[in-house]
């Protein structure tokens, strides 16, 4: 069968005339090669539990009240900075300890991989904090609630911040509760905590959140513990996984604890675990090190002449 062009087809370009067989062999060619890969199930959908407000609390309150003290050996990887800040930095690995008692007291001390180096010891209680940093040769002190963020955000790393993270509170039985669903399929239960504002009192009183629990369905663990500040900040975004039975405690073996308003993320790996021991109280006091320059943070004279508590990261 002849094709015969026309006057006006013959002042087109060469291109466009043969442009419809060059997409349908374009076409073809994408057809021969596609392929279509079939993923076996890694097993079969999880179920996912069914549990009432009641159940959620009573779970939660057993697991709060269940830890008095702990003891762990663990590995910490902290991120200070933000995609607000502009200035994102991953730090090393490093091997660690922490030790904590309610309802105050905790010590962290982070250490050098192989080396063992002390990169940092730091201590606080109730009414105020300690950091020995070695390789700035400072120490410094301050209150405990002190919050003054800083320009450095590693500088914004707190013991205690730790504690609300290794340590719950139980819920009241007298604070009104939320529950919904959230994930895909309502793959969580989230329990909204919530307390009155200040001493505010009668038909206009002003609430707040007090905190966020996640449980995840698939096994009510918790996985995440949102607490929140005056006014509706989140204070710390805790992620918590891999759960493990510790004798007769049951305790997360990853802790995530992200502060926001201090730019900083903290990944805790527990790698060894005692719960429930007698810790000394001498094992919570730190004395300034011989040759370390005390610094008083929250002094106005003190915070010009801040220093930099970056850890020395170890020379590969």
């Amino acid at each position: 069968m002849s094709v015969q062009i026309t006057d006006s087809r013959r002042k087109l370009p060469p291109i466009v005339l043969f442009a419809p067989a060059i997409l349908l062999l374009y076409m073809a060619a994408g057809c021969a090669t596609s392929r279509t890969t079939v993923v076996k199930p890694s097993g079969p959908p999880v179920q996912l539990q069914d549990a009432t407000r009641q159940d959620l609390v009573t779970r939660y309150n057993a697991l709060a009240t269940a830890v008095n003290s702990v003891n762990l050996s663990v590995t910490m990887t902290l991120t200070a900075g933000s995609a607000y800040t502009g200035v994102i930095k991953q730090y090393h690995e490093v091997n660690g300890f922490i030790l904590a008692q309610r309802p105050s007291d905790i010590r962290v001390i982070g250490q050098a991989p192989i080396v063992g180096t002390k990169i940092f010891d730091m201590v606080s209680d109730a009414e105020a904090f300690r950091i020995s940093i070695p390789s700035q040769h400072k120490f410094l002190t301050g209150p405990t609630k002190l919050e003054r963020p800083s320009a450095k955000p590693i500088e914004n790393l707190r013991p205690q911040h730790l504690t609300g993270a290794i340590f719950w509170d139980a819920i009241p039985a007298d604070l009104p509760l939320l529950l919904e669903e959230a994930g895909d399929g309502g793959r969580y239960y989230i329990l909204t905590v919530i307390r009155r504002a200040g001493n505010s009192e009668g038909p206009n009183a002003e609430w707040n959140i007090d905190r966020k629990v996640w449980f995840d369905r698939a096994d009510l663990s918790v996985a995440r513990l949102q607490a929140y500040e005056p006014g509706g900040k989140i204070g710390s975004d805790i992620a918590y996984g891999k759960w493990d039975t510790f004798g007769a405690v049951q305790y997360p073996r990853q802790v995530g604890l992200s502060r926001p308003g201090n730019d900083y993320k903290l990944e805790i790996g527990i790698t060894k675990a005692a719960f429930n021991e007698t810790i000394s109280a001498d094992r919570f006091e730190l004395k300034q090190p011989e040759g370390e320059e005390l610094v008083k943070v929250g002094e106005d004279a003190a915070e010009t002449a801040r220093p930099n508590m970056t850890p020395a990261e170890p020379k590969n």
